[in-house]
C-alpha cells in the first residue's frame, strides 16, 4: 500500500502547484487588466480638468454669461449723437437736453446715464431728458464697449475704464460751456476775453442695474468731481453669483465666475468708498437683482444716502407717477448738497 500512498502524495502536491500557478497567472491577467483600464481613466481626468481650468478661465466665461450685447439700429428721437477714442476703437455717447435747457442755451446740471444690461443708451437719453419737471438738463447716455456703436468686444474689464473716459469728456465739455458763457466784455477793449468759471455746471451719475456698477466705481475714484449719484437697482454681481447661482453648480461654476469679475464693478467696496450723496431707486417686485441684494449695497454706501421705494415694481419698470416726484426733490436735495460749502 505504500506505493497508494505515495501517489495520492504527488498527486495532491501536483494539483496545489497547478492551482497557485492557476492563482498566479489569473492575478497577472487581472493586474494587466486593470492598469489598462486605470491609465486610460487617468488621462480622461486629467483632459477634464485642464478643460474646465481653460474654460473658466480663459474662456471669458463672466463676459458670456452676464453680457447681452446688441447692435440692431434704434430710433434715437431727438438725441445726438457723439463719440469719443477709447482704446483701439470709439465709445458712443447719445445726447440730448430739456426744453428748458434749449431755451436757456444751457444746462444747469448734467447726467451721465448708464445704462442696464441688454439696454442701449440710443433709446433713451431724448425721453429721459423731460423728466426733470423744469431743470435745465443735459443727458449723455454711454453705450458700453461692444453695445450698438461703440467698438467691441463686450468685456465686463472694459465697462469701467469707458465710463471714466466718458465721464472725462463730460467734464471737459462742461467745463468748455462754461467758460464760454463767462465770457465778458474786458474793459474799453472792443473784443470779448474769456474768464475761467469758478465752477461748471454740476455732474450727476445715474446708474441702472449693472450701470450702477459703473456709476458707483467713478464715485469712488473721482469722489470731489461729481455732485450726487442715483443708483436704481444696483446689483453687487460677486454675491448675487455666489448666493443666488452657486448652489445647483457646486460653486464649480460660480466660484471661478466670481473670481473674473473686475475690481471696478464691485459694488459693496465701492459703496464702502463713495462718499458722494446718492439716491436708490429700489424696485419692491425686481426679479433680476433681488431686493435683498440692493439692500447690500444700500447698508454698505458710506455717504448720504436717500430711500425711494418703488412699490409693485419690477426690474426694468420706469420711474413715473409718485415716484418720479420724489425723484425730483432727491435730485434737488442732492445739488444743495453739491453746493453746500465742504468741511475741510
Amino acid at each position: 500500500m505504500p506505493w497508494l500512498f505515495q501517489k495520492v502524495g504527488l498527486h495532491r502536491f501536483q494539483t496545489k502547484r497547478r492551482l497557485k500557478q492557476y492563482v498566479d497567472e489569473t492575478s497577472r491577467r487581472s493586474l494587466r487588466d486593470l492598469d489598462s483600464h486605470h491609465v486610460p481613466t487617468v488621462w480622461k481626468l486629467l483632459v477634464i480638468g485642464l478643460a474646465y481650468f481653460v474654460v473658466m478661465f480663459f474662456g471669458h466665461l463672466p463676459d458670456h454669461l452676464i453680457l447681452f450685447p446688441t447692435r440692431a439700429p434704434i430710433d434715437p428721437g431727438a438725441a445726438v449723437r457723439r463719440t469719443i477714442p477709447f482704446e483701439n476703437g470709439d465709445l458712443e455717447i447719445w445726447t440730448a437736453q430739456s426744453q428748458s435747457a434749449r431755451q436757456n442755451g444751457r444746462a444747469d446740471v448734467f447726467i451721465l446715464r448708464f445704462y442696464g444690461n441688454a439696454d442701449r443708451a440710443d433709446r433713451w437719453p431724448a425721453m429721459e431728458a423731460e423728466m426733470w419737471k423744469d431743470r435745465a438738463v443735459e443727458i449723455w447716455g454711454m453705450n458700453y464697449p461692444g453695445f450698438g456703436g461703440s467698438a467691441g468686444p463686450a468685456r465686463l474689464a472694459r465697462i469701467g475704464p469707458a465710463a471714466v473716459a466718458a465721464f472725462d469728456e463730460l467734464r471737459r465739455q462742461a467745463a468748455n460751456k462754461s467758460a464760454v458763457e463767462s465770457a465778458v466784455p474786458s474793459g474799453p477793449m472792443p473784443s470779448s476775453v474769456l474768464r475761467t468759471a469758478h465752477t461748471t455746471a454740476p455732474i450727476v451719475l445715474f446708474g441702472t442695474s449693472i450701470g450702477a456698477t459703473a456709476a458707483l466705481h467713478l464715485a469712488a475714484s473721482r469722489p470731489t468731481e461729481i455732485a450726487g449719484l442715483i443708483l436704481q437697482n444696483p446689483p453687487p454681481l460677486r454675491e448675487m453669483i455666489l448666493r443666488q447661482f452657486g448652489w445647483w453648480n457646486l460653486w464649480l461654476l460660480a466660484g471661478p465666475v466670481t473670481l473674473q469679475i473686475p475690481r471696478d464693478l464691485d459694488c459693496i467696496a465701492n459703496a464702502k468708498a463713495s462718499r458722494t450723496p446718492a439716491i436708490f431707486l429700489l424696485a419692491e417686485k425686481d426679479e433680476i437683482v433681488a431686493p435683498r441684494f440692493h439692500r447690500l449695497v444700500v447698508q454698505a454706501y458710506a455717504g448720504e444716502k436717500r430711500i425711494i421705494e418703488l412699490r409693485g415694481a419690477h426690474h426694468n419698470d420706469p420711474v413715473d407717477g409718485t415716484a418720479l416726484a420724489d425723484l425730483n426733490d432727491a435730485l434737488t436735495w442732492v445739488l444743495t448738497k453739491a453746493s453746500s460749502p465742504q468741511p475741510p
